[in-house]
C-alpha cells in the first residue's frame, strides 16, 4: 500500500443513503481499497453511472463523476475514454441498470472493447425502486410485483459476455471484499472492456439471495486450477449458478488482434485534451450545408 495514498483519500462528506447491511457497503471498501493499492489518485479517476441504489456509489468516492441518465453509463464512459485515454474510466450500475435499461449498450461495449471497466451490483431485484424483478432474479421468484412468480428466464451476463468474446469477464461476490479488491485491481489494469459483475445482497427486497444463501454456494475458481484463457471452459463455468456459483476471472482474452476501441480509432496513443488544435477554418466546409 502506498505511503501517500490512503483509502481515506477517497472519502466524501456525503451521507450514504444505503440500507444498513446493503452489500453496497463491501463494494465501496473493496473499489478505494483496489485504488489505494494501485495508487491511483483522485483526479486520475472518472466514474460514470445512471441511475439506482448502486450508481449512487460514485458519489462516495473522491473522484471524477458523471450521473446520467438510467441505464446510459456506458457510451458516457466511452466517450470520456476516447477523449482523454489517460484517465481510469469505470462505468457503475446495478443488474437493472446495466442489463436491463442499459442492456444494449452492454452487448455494443463489448464489441467495441473500450479500455474501461464495468462493475455490476448483481443483486437480482431493482433495489430503488422498492422491489421488482430485475433481468437477472431466479425463475419462480416471488417478489412485491411478481405474486405468482418470476416467468422470464434469467439473462446471464457472463455467458453473454463470454460468448460475445469480452475481453475480460468475472465475478465476485460482497461477501469476500479480499477476493473482491484482487479482482477489482486485475480488471482496471487489464487492457480493454472488463466486467466485473458483483453479487450483492439486496438485504431489504431481496430474501432469497441472502449473504447465507451466497456463502453456501460460492467457491473461487482459482482453487479448481481453472483457465481464464479457454474460452469454452469459461462458458461452461458461467452456466453454473444453483447449489455452487463460481466466482474470480472466467475469461481473459489476450489475443493481439483484439485491439481497444480507442486503438481503433486512433486515440491510444495520447488524450485528446493535450493534443494541438490546428484551428482549420471549416467556414466552407459548413457553408455547404446551407
Amino acid at each position: 500500500m502506498s505511503k501517500h495514498i490512503q483509502p481515506q483519500l477517497f472519502d466524501t462528506n456525503q451521507e450514504i443513503e444505503w440500507c444498513p447491511g446493503c452489500g453496497n457497503f463491501n463494494i465501496l471498501k473493496a473499489l478505494k481499497r483496489a485504488f489505494t493499492e494501485l495508487e491511483k489518485k483522485p483526479e486520475e479517476l472518472l466514474l460514470c453511472s445512471g441511475i439506482g441504489q448502486a450508481a449512487k456509489l460514485p458519489h462516495y468516492i473522491n473522484s471524477n463523476i458523471y450521473n446520467g441518465l438510467h441505464g446510459r453509463a456506458l457510451p458516457i464512459a466511452t466517450a470520456a475514454k476516447i477523449v482523454n485515454s489517460e484517465l481510469t474510466v469505470i462505468a457503475i450500475g446495478g443488474d437493472g441498470d446495466m442489463y436491463g435499461e442499459g442492456g444494449n449498450h452492454f452487448i455494443h461495449t463489448i464489441r467495441r472493447n473500450p479500455n474501461i471497466t464495468m462493475i455490476a451490483h448483481d443483486n437480482q431485484i431493482y433495489g430503488l425502486t422498492k422491489g421488482q424483478a430485475s433481468p437477472t432474479s431466479n425463475f419462480g421468484m416471488i417478489t412485491k410485483l411478481q405474486k405468482h412468480g418470476v416467468i422470464n428466464r434469467p439473462f446471464n451476463p457472463l455467458s453473454v459476455a463470454i460468448g460475445l468474446n469480452c475481453s475480460f469477464v468475472s465475478r465476485g461476490f460482497a461477501g469476500n471484499i479480499e477476493q473482491l479488491t484482487s479482482i477489482l485491481k486485475k480488471a482496471i489494469l487489464h487492457k480493454g472492456f472488463a466486467l466485473v459483475d458483483i453479487l450483492q445482497p439486496c438485504v431489504t427486497f431481496n430474501k432469497l439471495n441472502t449473504y447465507k444463501w451466497y456463502q453456501e454456494r460460492v467457491y473461487n475458481l482459482d482453487d479448481e486450477g481453472h483457465d481464464p484463457h479457454d474460452q469454452q471452459e469459461a462458458f461452461r463455468k458461467s452456466l453454473e449458478f444453483g447449489d455452487k456459483i463460481p466466482t474470480g476471472i472466467f475469461y481473459e482474452n489476450k489475443e493481439n488482434y483484439l485491439n481497444t476501441y480507442e486503438q481503433n480509432v486512433g486515440v491510444d496513443d495520447q488524450a485528446l485534451t493535450k493534443k494541438s488544435d490546428d484551428s482549420r477554418d471549416i467556414t466552407a466546409l459548413m457553408l455547404e450545408f446551407t
